[in-house]
C-alpha cells in the first residue's frame, strides 16, 4: 500500500481484530480484499494446526504466502526462459529458410 496525501484510514478485521490503516482511496478495495485473503489463510492455520497465538499464526500465514509467490515468480521465470528459448530456435530456422532461398534463386 502506498502512502500518499489522500491516505484516509480504514478498518480491516483480520483474525476477528480490528486494525486501522491509512490507504489511499484507489487502493481500499485491494486491502479489503487483502485483509480478506489473510484472514481466511490466518484461520486455515488455526483450525489445522496445533499453532497457538495470533503472532505465530500471522507468521506461518506470511511464510506461506511468501513460499508461494517464490514459487510462483520462479514458474514465471521459467516460462519467459522456455519461450525465448523457442522464439531463438523458431528465428534460426526461419534465417536458415531464407537463406536457403536466396541460394535457390542465384
Amino acid at each position: 500500500m502506498s502512502q500518499g496525501t489522500d491516505a484516509k484510514p480504514i478498518t480491516v478485521k483480520i483474525l476477528d481484530k480490528d486494525y486501522r490503516i491509512s490507504c489511499p482511496e484507489e487502493e481500499r478495495d485491494g486491502l479489503i480484499a487483502s485483509a480478506e485473503y489473510l484472514s481466511a489463510r490466518m484461520r486455515e492455520i488455526r483450525d489445522n494446526s496445533k499453532i497457538i497465538g495470533t503472532d505465530r499464526i500471522a507468521v506461518m500465514a506470511a511464510l506461506n504466502l511468501a513460499h508461494e509467490l517464490l514459487e510462483k515468480q520462479n514458474r514465471k521465470q521459467d516460462y519467459y526462459q522456455n519461450i525465448s528459448t523457442r522464439i531463438r530456435s523458431l528465428q534460426e530456422k526461419i534465417e536458415l529458410a531464407l537463406n536457403k532461398g536466396n541460394q535457390l534463386e542465384l
